[in-house]
């Protein structure tokens, strides 16, 4: 082994004193409310599969079928003929979805900010962004070799700030629509009107925001009204709400093209299966046709919030699936978790560097595939741990 490898044990070592050490559990079977590993079966409160659409049996079918016609991999990427009749498809589907003039699907949300902040922003413009955005966005931005400054949480004020006093330069406004660890809202109708004010694009990743907020779950644009001109750039994914895998920007005709020809990570990497394509395409037409997953959601919520205030743990001010329970120190949080996982409640322990020293917590995400039976059993345990 090269010496210089060695450097990285004492690291991990490190890692597991601080109580920060991450473990893989393997599942045994589909995603939903109820999930096995290692023979035994878990009330699953850790998922992002917000609709419960993962293991749809329509979805499922329409996937097996894709399969058998277009086999089980794109085999290149989208510019070397690996994009396929039902990419087309999909992305005719999210434009329409979305209200916007074309979408571009890429194999994951990470790879799709990645790609957009970094084929958009130069050396000499400015990416703009809020404190607790997603990594994706934060690496997107760092790849740009842009100059990224950050602005105080949802705080229009600092945006304000920060764009007046860099008012001659080109600048991307970047946001989460649902913030994934902590379950608020941007305050995008606001954060539009700044933009417009400084000439700011304005752009939102809406991974968390689709199918969960907006009064027909269209996310971020649908919540606060904005079309394309408002919000230019709206980046989603299919892996959470839609319950398959792979991302989408939606925007303009130019915008869309442009990215075609200059995002890298869309331009050198093989394109999703076909079948995901297929099955994300029957996820959202699941989705729109059954809005009465939306709405038990949001219930839910409503009871879960009702619920957990009769306990004394700390929960953030939440209106989405994300319900967070703040402990704060790191090994609390572990052993909280630990102990629910003893009572069959797979509750994960969210630790630094994902969220900032002194705010660990349970991410507790419900979703429409959950009773409110299942909370009922959450809320009865978290009051014994107390």
């Amino acid at each position: 082994m090269n010496l210089w490898l060695n450097e990285l044990f004492p690291k991990l070592k490190l890692r597991k004193e601080e109580g920060l050490y991450r473990n893989r559990n393997t599942v045994d079977s589909p995603q939903g409310p109820v999930i096995s590993h290692s023979g035994k079966s878990y009330l699953n409160f850790s998922s992002n599969n917000y609709l419960g659409l993962a293991n749809h049996p329509i979805v499922v079918k329409d996937f097996q079928t894709a399969a058998k016609k277009y086999g089980v991999g794109a085999g290149a990427s989208h510019l070397l003929f690996g994009h396929q009749r039902p990419h087309k498809m999909l992305e005719e589907e999210i434009a329409k979805f979305t209200n916007r003039d074309r979408a571009l699907v890429f194999s994951s949300g990470y790879m799709a900010n990645f790609g957009i902040l970094s084929a958009l922003i130069g050396r000499d413009d400015l990416i703009v962004q809020d404190k607790l955005n997603h990594a994706s966005l934060i690496d997107g931005a760092l790849a740009s070799r842009g100059k990224l400054i950050r602005f105080k949480h949802n705080s229009i004020d600092d945006a304000e700030r920060l764009l007046k006093k860099n008012e001659k330069s080109r600048k991307i406004l970047a946001v989460d629509g649902v913030f994934s660890m902590d379950g608020d809202i941007a305050p995008l109708d606001k954060l539009s009107e700044i933009c417009s004010r400084y000439d700011t694009v304005l752009m939102v990743d809406d991974a968390h925001a689709l199918g969960t907020i907006g009064k027909t779950g269209k996310g971020s644009s649908e919540l606060f009204n904005l079309n394309q001109q408002q919000l230019p750039i709206l980046m989603g994914t299919l892996g959470k709400s839609f319950g398959v895998s792979g991302a989408f920007v939606a925007g303009s005709d130019g915008l869309i093209e442009y990215l075609i020809q200059y995002a890298r990570s869309y331009i050198y990497t093989t394109a999703i299966p076909p079948a995901s394509a297929v099955a994300a395409l029957s996820s959202l037409k699941l989705f729109s046709n059954e809005l009465n997953r939306l709405d038990h959601l949001n219930e839910l919520v409503k009871y879960f919030k009702n619920q957990h205030s009769s306990i004394n743990f700390k929960f953030l001010p939440s209106d989405t699936p994300i319900q967070p329970m703040i402990v704060g120190d790191s090994k609390k949080a572990t052993d909280i978790s630990n102990i629910l996982f003893h009572y069959g409640i797979i509750a994960p322990a969210i630790r630094p560097p994902t969220v900032p020293y002194g705010s660990s917590r349970l991410r507790i995400t419900l979703t429409a595939a959950h009773s409110f039976s299942d909370i009922d059993k959450l809320i009865g345990i978290l009051k014994k741990i107390k």
